[in-house]
């Protein structure tokens, strides 16, 4: 069974850092795109980030750009979201995805077919 695990949310400051991480596993596919993706309360799920498989094209929301870098380390099949001047906007559970169809970066939640199970970040004024 593929599982996609998340891990490193958390409460921080504004103005502060946070890093997720995202393993990978128990998956017979090659290559897959990676996507992260957010969900505040009451709110649409919101694109975030997403990396191509040989991480030559990476695609951003408008909201984050600037401050948050994805990144990925295929021989560890881990994903990373390097969070930086977090503002209490940013306060959402935050979710992993892999596209198993694509090795592009895709900016499309219905591209994705396997998600983590989310972790929230909380960003206090």
């Amino acid at each position: 069974q593929v599982q996609v695990a998340e891990s490193g949310g958390g409460l921080v400051q504004a103005g502060g850092s946070l890093t997720l991480s995202c393993a990978v596993s128990g998956h017979t596919f090659y290559r897959y795109g990676l996507g992260w993706f957010r969900q505040a309360p009451g709110k649409e799920r919101e694109f975030v980030a997403a990396i191509s498989w040989r991480s030559s094209t990476t695609y951003y929301g408008d909201s984050v750009k600037g401050r948050f870098t994805v990144s990925r380390d295929n021989a560890l099949n881990t994903g990373t979201l390097q969070m930086n001047s977090l503002k209490p906007e940013d306060t959402a559970v935050y979710y992993c995805a892999v596209a198993s169809d694509y090795g592009s970066a895709r900016n499309v939640d219905a591209d994705y077919d396997y998600w983590g199970q989310g972790t929230q970040v909380t960003v206090s004024s």
